[in-house]
C-alpha cells in the first residue's frame, strides 16, 4: 500500500559506537523526502545520488535501522514489493534494461557508508560490462571471473 510521508516514524534502534560515528546526524528520511520516486507502506525509493547506471535507484525504510539485519520482517516483505514495482516501472519506461543487480552492504567492512539501510536496484543492460559473469563477487578484486579455466557452471 503506498504511504504518505505522515506516516514516518523516527524511532531508532541504538547502533553500535562504531556505527552511531559514522552516521549522519540527521535520518537520511528527512534529507531524502524531496527525491522521494515512490512510497509502499514502511519504506520509500529515491534515484542514487551516485548511480551506477541509469535508473538506479535506492529503497529506504522510513523508520531509521542500521542494516538489514535489524529491518523487520514487514519492512522486509515492504522493501520485497517496492522494489519489484520499481522493476517493473523501468523495464516498462526503458526497453534497454535487461537485468538487475540488487544488493546492500551491510556494516562498514562490507562497504557500508551511511548508517541507514538502502536497498540498491541497479538496472543492467546487455554490454554495459565486457564479463558481467558473477557481478556481486567483484567487490572483492580477483573474486569476480572465479569460473575462469573451470569446467563448473556456478555455485
Amino acid at each position: 500500500m503506498i504511504t504518505s510521508p505522515s506516516r514516518w516514524t523516527e524511532t531508532s534502534s541504538k547502533p553500535s559506537s562504531r556505527e552511531s560515528s559514522k552516521r549522519p546526524a540527521q535520518p537520511i528520511a528527512d534529507a531524502a523526502r524531496s527525491r522521494i520516486v515512490e512510497e509502499f507502506d514502511s519504506v520509500f525509493a529515491i534515484p542514487d545520488g551516485y548511480p551506477v547506471s541509469a535508473g538506479h535507484q535506492l529503497v529506504i525504510t522510513k523508520r531509521h535501522t542500521p542494516d538489514w539485519f535489524a529491518m523487520t520482517q514487514a519492512e522486509r516483505n515492504d522493501a520485497d514489493s517496492l522494489l519489484r514495482i520499481l522493476k517493473n516501472r523501468l523495464t516498462e519506461d526503458d526497453r534497454s534494461i535487461t537485468g538487475f543487480n540488487i544488493g546492500m552492504n551491510s556494516g562498514a567492512s562490507a562497504g557500508q557508508t551511511v548508517f541507514h539501510v538502502h536497498i540498491h536496484l541497479i538496472p543492467r543492460r546487455d554490454g554495459d560490462t565486457e564479463n558481467p559473469c558473477s557481478g556481486v563477487r567483484g567487490v572483492i578484486p580477483g573474486k569476480m571471473n572465479y569460473l575462469k579455466g573451470s569446467n563448473r557452471i556456478g555455485y
